[in-house]
């Protein structure tokens, strides 16, 4: 029992014996008649203060209240129920049953505390007297070996645990408007019909401005991959400007090399949640929360829920509901904090800009017959003055190859832009003339002789001694 329900379980029961024994402390009886009046007071009945049935006290228990709360001057707290004598202390346990008690809940520490005792005591059949399940409760409460979350059988799970267990949690919230975005991804609680007619789940992208609770940007889509992460983020930041940091988890999404290289071009600070750690990113959980009970609620009526409709509609709800309606917790609205607060964000640039961002940076070996390279199945045409790089690099987006650039691999500057090959245009092209990449070298004169390394060697070879290497055959000779 918590202190908090055990001290609401002592307050009824004084207020309960106060209610019988109160009439007489306010009209006491004649002399001679207070034996008649607890009498009569034993005979009612009266609501027991825990179970609510019906129950009646003796005659010697309603006259020990009574004398107890005669002399007093706060009656009800002589009437509270006691507290026992042996309150804060606890049963010293044997050595070997507290080392068993500690290992069997390190190596099991999702179990409750009924099966560690029902475990014990089967492994610990022979000591007698064996502790009752209260004693081993309260021992475990006090030693901090309480039930833990069952993690799935993964490294990732185990070394989150062993990361964030020697640490205590503790509730945060930045300082300034724009410090720290939070989004993810959430999962529906309706199906959507689709224009082929199929019911697929929504995914709902939300991005939360962490001081100010606002929703930035909420939108529902029918996949939870980066392109969709991309639209959706790049449309809060040109609602709301661009945050000094974002916080996700680890999902596929959030850990693409377009959506981070992307954060990193805008000068974004990324920071993920360890794994199995949702309390981490807590302020985004709550929002599914108000979703689910808020927002897909209101929709009920409609039958064939249509991912349009569900987007106007939440887009509506959210900007004038959801930001607007006064946060418990900041004692006022989402919207106000935003505009009121100290503002550390920057203008976003505009749609071409986030569009070159959010891409991916790769390699790839350029073919010398045509000038081509080969990128996600489709081959691109590389400029003829670019001709004499073997490896070079380019910019991309997975999802959209009408906007690929050949970068410089230094600096990251864009050099050109690059088209897919179109080989019925380069059938009927006219082929145009090369133009030297460097100056070419005046050329050497035809009797200029052997190369200076052999003229070299030669002369060595004579200077050094040697017998001669071969014999010539007598036809081949020279005259």
């Amino acid at each position: 029992m918590s202190k908090q329900h055990d001290r609401r379980d002592r307050d009824r029961w004084a207020r309960l014996r106060f209610a019988i024994v109160g009439p007489l402390l306010a009209a006491p009886p004649a002399p001679g008649e207070l034996h008649a009046a607890l009498l009569a007071l034993s005979t009612r009945h009266w609501q027991h203060p825990d179970s609510e049935q019906s129950v009646r006290f003796g005659l010697s228990t309603i006259r020990r209240w009574f004398y107890a709360a005669r002399r007093v001057d706060d009656p009800v707290a002589v009437l509270k129920r006691r507290l026992r004598s042996d309150r804060g202390t606890r049963r010293v346990l044997p050595p070997a049953l507290s080392v068993a008690i500690a290992a069997q809940h390190q190596a099991h520490p999702s179990w409750s505390f009924q099966l560690h005792y029902d475990n014990l005591r089967v492994g610990a059949a022979a000591q007698q007297p064996f502790p009752s399940y209260a004693t081993l409760a309260r021992y475990m409460r006090a030693q901090g070996l309480l039930k833990q979350r069952r993690l799935p059988r993964a490294a990732s799970a185990f070394a989150a645990a062993a990361q964030l267990e020697p640490r205590e949690v503790r509730s945060y919230e930045v300082e300034h408007v724009n410090a720290l975005f939070h989004f993810d991804f959430h999962g529906g609680s309706r199906k959507v019909v689709t224009r082929d007619g199929r019911f697929v789940t929504p995914q709902l992208l939300g991005i939360l401005d962490d001081h100010s609770r606002l929703v930035c940007h909420a939108q529902w889509y029918l996949d939870v991959g980066v392109e969709s992460l991309v639209h959706g983020f790049s449309q809060a930041l040109q609602k709301r400007g661009l945050p000094r940091m974002a916080m996700s988890d680890n999902g596929a999404a959030m850990i693409a090399e377009e959506f981070t290289r992307g954060l990193r071009d805008l000068s974004i600070l990324h920071e993920t949640t360890l794994p199995y750690t949702p309390a981490t990113n807590a302020k985004q959980e709550r929002f599914w929360g108000v979703v689910e009970g808020r927002l897909m609620p209101m929709l009920e009526g409609v039958e064939e829920l249509t991912l349009d409709y569900l987007n106007e509609a939440t887009q509506a709800w959210v900007e004038f509901d959801c930001n607007r309606r006064e946060h418990e917790e900041l004692g006022c609205t989402p919207l106000e904090r935003f505009m009121s607060g100290k503002n550390v964000g920057r203008d976003c640039p505009d749609s071409a800009a986030l569009r070159c961002a959010f891409r991916r940076k790769v390699k790839r070996t350029q073919r010398r017959t045509d000038g081509t390279v080969r990128l996600e199945g489709t081959r691109l045409e590389i400029p003829a003055r670019y001709r004499h790089l073997q490896q070079i690099w380019l910019r991309y987006a997975r999802w959209d190859l009408r906007l690929v650039d050949l970068i410089d691999e230094a600096n990251d500057n864009i050099l050109c832009a690059l088209y897919p090959l179109d080989k019925a245009a380069n059938a009927n092209a006219v082929r145009r003339p090369l133009t030297a990449v460097s100056a070419p070298p005046s050329p050497a004169p035809a009797s200029a002789g052997p190369a200076p390394l052999l003229k070299q060697l030669m002369a060595e070879y004579c200077a050094n001694g040697l017998p001669p290497a071969y014999i010539p055959i007598a036809d081949e000779e020279t005259p």
